[in-house]
């Protein structure tokens, strides 16, 4: 059967998260769903990240394979018609070789945490980027961010229901920029790893902005990764922010 990549982009709002539940909604489901209209025997798909209930993708990766030899174009084409009005599109799709696996051959993942800080409730950002009311100091956040990089036991930094079989990841960037915005500021954290724990990115974010306002000194998030204990970690921020932007392969499926 030929297999194919997908590029999925994805409002997280209205999903349960990217893995198929019974009784709930999924992004997974409304892709597969698509499929099935195309070819009713299309078996599952497999995705390179299961982002939880409320999260976005900018660049999931998906592969499926198929009994019909497919043109990409016309693939991506076919699926958007059946995906509405879901907020789901395929950006792309590609062929690629039997042995790809879009969890499994990926080695890195990137992505982007969208934080506002103003007085006024979002509006067209709603559900879209975390809001906090006070200011942030970037740079104490970036000084607390430059604790975490590097390979770590990130066990203070991961749920209590993570599956993941160690807490020891490496985690190869975070950055912070800070963009003004009408009557704010939003500050964009940029996080790239090969793979992350369960709400590590989220925890992370979460305890980052504590920094930021004030709450904690940068040399606490050192204290905290230190701990290597759950309870050490600060608040965990909510999903609304959290983007799935890319996943990077040795080869580009879709170049």
């Amino acid at each position: 059967m030929p297999r194919y990549a997908l590029k999925i982009e994805y409002h997280g709002g209205p999903f349960a998260g990217w893995q198929r539940q019974s009784g709930q909604p999924s992004v997974q489901e409304a892709v597969e769903t698509a499929l099935r209209k195309l070819e009713a025997d299309a078996p599952g798909i497999a995705a390179a990240g299961r982002t939880d209930a409320g999260v976005h993708a900018t660049g999931q990766v998906a592969h499926c394979d198929l009994a019909k030899d497919w043109d990409p174009f016309r693939l991506s084409e076919a699926l958007n018609w059946h995906l509405k009005p879901a907020p789901v599109s395929i950006l792309k799709a590609a062929r690629v070789p039997d042995d790809f696996h879009a969890r499994f051959s990926a080695v890195e993942r990137r992505y982007l945490f969208r934080l506002i800080s103003r007085r006024a409730p979002l509006t067209h950002d709603a559900g879209l980027a975390w809001r906090v009311l006070g200011a942030l100091d970037g740079d104490a956040m970036r000084a607390g961010a430059a604790h975490l990089v590097g390979r770590h036991d990130f066990t203070t930094f991961r749920s209590t229901m993570c599956q993941a079989q160690s807490p020891v990841k490496t985690l190869d960037e975070i950055t912070i920029t800070e963009h003004e915005i009408a009557h704010g500021t939003e500050y964009r954290f940029v996080l790239r790893a090969r793979s992350f724990l369960h709400n590590q990115v989220r925890s992370i974010v979460g305890t980052l902005e504590r920094v930021g306002a004030g709450a904690w000194t940068p040399g606490d998030v050192r204290s905290a990764l230190d701990a290597k204990d759950r309870a050490a970690c600060g608040p965990v921020c909510p999903p609304d922010g959290l983007y799935l932007t890319g996943v990077g392969y040795p080869e580009d499926p879709f170049a």
